[in-house]
């Protein structure tokens, strides 16, 4: 393959200072999140929920530490530690060499970021749809991504091959493909959920109140939007074998670790939808009446009365705020 080296050392330069930038805003999110927990504030959670999702946003901090730091250690090595190189890239890419630890600890920071946001997807999945048969194909689709991941970590550790480019390319493109198509189910998944969901609140609340639930940042970062938008666009460079793959992988593996904190962020804060939400939004509760009219003449007049029954149905959301009633007026009326 042919790798235009102006190219490469550019786009992994402009990567290198959105690592940065991301990084950063990763730092901050973590932060405000374990300001949370530490002082018990998380929004209608047990103490126990909290603490999980500390380790959780633990867990993504620590390899997207290490992306960056690989990444940092790729730059070094090429750009001060040896400036001058007649081979150019491939000397840095890994090809007819062993692989440089960087790569290695890169590839492996990835997969688990991959592994640890894909899951967090497919949990949110079923929070938000409350059905456990709608993630039997996504989760079919997540174990072979685990295993084509581990494959390809291990291929492209190998001399001769290298994540990127080369011999283990196909492989790499393989676990991508399908990794990228796992984001795009899982995302649809939960922003048709969403929708559907607000259309019953519409109905039942007005269209002020359900906007709450489907506003546009609440469908960027539930169905982490991003994350899934940056894969398609490393899946399309890495097809084409373009030497901006690695300014795109990248952006994707910053959003691997940045879109699952974001959603950890919205739950601790009490905007996420959770589990009691969606069966708020979901439940009703069915008021039953019967209003009389004298003198009307139908199949279901009242014997004795010559009096006419209809029957309403109220349906209101299945939440405190809404479902109390005041028994003297609802007498008044009836």
């Amino acid at each position: 393959m042919y790798i235009n080296n102006i190219v490469f050392q550019t786009s992994h330069y402009v990567g290198i200072l959105l690592d940065t930038i991301f990084y950063g805003v990763e730092l901050v999110i973590y932060s405000a999140s374990v300001r949370i927990i530490l002082r018990g504030k998380a929004n209608g959670m047990p103490s126990r929920g909290s603490c999980r999702l500390l380790f959780f946003s633990t867990g993504l901090l620590l390899p997207i530490t290490l992306w960056v730091v690989s990444q940092a250690a790729l730059g070094q090595d090429m750009w001060i530690a040896h400036p001058v190189n007649a081979e150019g890239s491939p000397r840095y890419l890994g090809i007819n060499v062993v692989p440089m630890w960087y790569e290695i600890v890169g590839c492996v920071a990835s997969l688990v970021l991959n592994t640890m946001s894909d899951g967090l997807l497919l949990y949110r999945c079923y929070i938000v749809w409350g059905d456990g048969r709608v993630i039997i194909l996504p989760f079919i689709i997540y174990l072979a991504t685990m295993s084509l991941g581990v494959l390809a970590v291990y291929v492209s550790d190998r001399p001769q091959s290298i994540l990127l480019f080369g011999a283990s390319q196909r492989l790499v493109l393989a676990y991508v493909s399908v990794g990228i198509s796992l984001n795009f189910l899982v995302s649809t998944l939960i922003c048709v959920r969403i929708l559907l969901l607000a259309k019953r609140l519409e109905v039942a609340l007005g269209e002020e109140a359900a906007h709450t639930y489907t506003n546009t940042a609440t469908l960027i970062i539930e169905s982490a939007l991003p994350y899934t938008l940056s894969g398609l666009a490393y899946l399309v460079a890495l097809g084409m074998q373009s030497s901006t793959s690695i300014l795109f992988m990248s952006i994707y593996v910053m959003f691997a670790c940045l879109s699952p904190q974001m959603i950890v962020f919205r739950v601790l804060m009490g905007h996420a939808w959770t589990r009691d939400a969606v069966t708020r939004s979901t439940a009703s509760v069915l008021l039953t009446t019967a209003i009389v009219y004298p003198g009307a003449v139908d199949s279901s007049v009242e014997p004795g009365t010559g009096h006419w029954r209809a029957t309403i149905e109220l349906r209101t959301v299945n939440d405190p705020a809404f479902s109390t009633i005041d028994q003297d007026v609802v007498a008044s009326k009836v």
